[in-house]
């Protein structure tokens, strides 16, 4: 390809025509340095001239020092001395959309406080690793390698792995969700799942309600969509139905979807109950707006039995979106969500996911259908409910016994949060930082300019000790700063 374009005329020796071009093309840095030529004998095959035309030239070429020959390995280019510079600098920030600058600016991994090991991080809800079962997960990937091979690593269907979905289909079923009329669509994890559904169905300008504080991912994707949001307040109490009502009758006739998160809340960790979760779902109904339900932990319920998601009051009907993911208790990297809808909804959220990235990982996907068809996810969810129902407890009582507050949320799940008597969560990061301990503040899960004075506490990957100590420093910088104020 270096030589096509390279066209032999009458007009002058051949083997100045090849330096020239092969010296052209290296000031131009087509031949990079260090790049292998043809020899002498496949160039005068290549280009059906003398051998002694293209001998001549390597040595005009070498005595010019554009190229060097090292002995039984070839003949190589010398350009990093001869290509044309320029200053040739685009302005990216010029050119940078509204989505990008917001996903930017909350990007909570740039922005906040970075982990370190010398700290206590109550930053992260991700689950411990060291409560994986390898070893059931090791015979998954060989069993499911052994039955289906290169399939598993070739090219697979935008949907999702058939016996995935069939699994996940009897798996809502069992959760009380009538999937007569439904279907699923395999995602990268919650993430991708909402952002296809909002990306599919709403525009720059509507509008969408939804709890606050609410989870910053999920508020960040509204934003780079241009979506206008609609907060409606929770405290001790959850959710605030009055407020919710006021919301409705003004913006009645605007608002396309409403997202919420019923189970272990994210950043609050309440669980709604049922007779809120049927209030809630018929106002929806009642007002003509589609739920986007996100079916956060709702595997690791503590102290009560299952609560049915608002998706199992929907029956026949086509009004709630639902978005699963195992993600935040077992095996985040594997990235595997869900969304279970209406057919002709999942028919065209197919399309979409076929536009963005093809598929979800054929190979991890069989993996893990492999681990929780034969059981491996069961023993595993009795296991860590016990060993994440014991650290809530824990973490629970230390937060009660040493950080005062005006109220602590949480009723399991990964996480707890705090809200704090007229402290800043900035200030007391700050000192608790100070002394070697993070958290994540509580005011980059609110919609508005809210929730200064509250935290959110992730303890899922903390020892007993850490979780007391960090606690115990927490509470400490509370009471330095009330303290200092008075």
């Amino acid at each position: 390809m270096l030589f096509s374009n390279l066209m032999i005329n009458d007009n002058e020796p051949i083997y100045i025509q090849i330096k020239n071009h092969i010296t052209d093309m290296i000031s131009k840095g087509l031949i990079p340095d260090k790049s292998k030529l043809p020899s002498t004998r496949e160039l005068s095959q290549l280009l059906n001239i003398s051998r002694n035309s293209v001998v001549l030239a390597y040595e005009e070429l070498k005595s010019e020092g554009y190229i060097y020959s090292v002995s039984g390995k070839g003949t190589f280019a010398n350009s990093k001395n001869d290509i044309i510079t320029s200053n040739w600098c685009v302005n990216w920030d010029n050119l940078e959309n509204n989505y990008s600058k917001t996903a930017n600016s909350m990007d909570i991994i740039k922005n906040e406080i970075q982990w370190k090991s010398n700290l206590i991080s109550f930053k992260s809800i991700s689950p411990d690793g060291s409560m994986f079962d390898m070893d059931e997960l090791k015979k998954s990937f060989l069993n499911r390698i052994s039955l289906e091979g290169h399939k598993l690593l070739n090219y697979g269907y935008a949907q999702g792995y058939k016996p995935l979905i069939d699994y996940l289909l009897k798996y809502m079923n069992n959760k009380g969700v009538d999937t007569s009329n439904k279907n699923i669509l395999i995602t990268n994890g919650f993430t991708e799942g909402l952002d296809i559904v909002l990306s599919s169905f709403t525009s720059p300008g509507d509008y969408i309600i939804c709890e606050n504080p609410t989870h910053n991912t999920t508020i960040k994707i509204m934003k780079a969509l241009n979506l206008n949001i609609i907060n409606v307040d929770m405290d001790e109490n959850g959710l605030d139905f009055n407020m919710l009502n006021e919301k409705l009758s003004i913006y009645k006739n605007k608002i396309k979807f409403a997202y919420i998160t019923p189970s272990y809340h994210n950043p609050t960790g309440v669980v709604m109950s049922p007779e809120n979760r049927y209030k809630f779902y018929n106002l929806m109904k009642g007002n003509n707006i589609a739920i986007i339900e996100d079916g956060f932990n709702e595997e690791l319920l503590y102290s009560s039995s299952h609560i049915f998601p608002i998706a199992s009051l929907d029956n026949l009907n086509n009004g709630v979106i639902y978005i699963g993911s195992f993600s935040k208790i077992l095996f985040p990297g594997m990235r595997i969500g869900w969304i279970l809808a209406d057919k002709n909804v999942i028919s065209k959220l197919e399309s979409v996911k076929r536009c963005k990235n093809i598929h979800v990982s054929f190979l991890d996907q069989g993996i893990l259908y492999d681990y929780l068809y034969n059981g491996g996810f069961g023993k595993y969810v009795k296991k860590i409910r016990k060993f994440y129902g014991d650290k809530f407890n824990f973490a629970y009582d230390c937060v009660e016994k040493y950080i005062p507050n005006e109220y602590v949320l949480g009723d399991g799940g990964l996480h707890i949060f705090v809200k704090l008597k007229n402290i800043n969560c900035r200030d007391l990061l700050e000192k608790c930082y100070m002394k070697g301990v993070i958290f994540m503040p509580g005011d980059i899960f609110y919609i508005n300019d809210d929730g200064h004075d509250t935290l959110r506490l992730g303890f899922s990957r903390l020892s007993l000790e850490d979780i007391e100590n960090g606690i115990k420093i927490i509470g400490e910088c509370v009471r330095d700063i009330e303290n200092n104020s008075i």
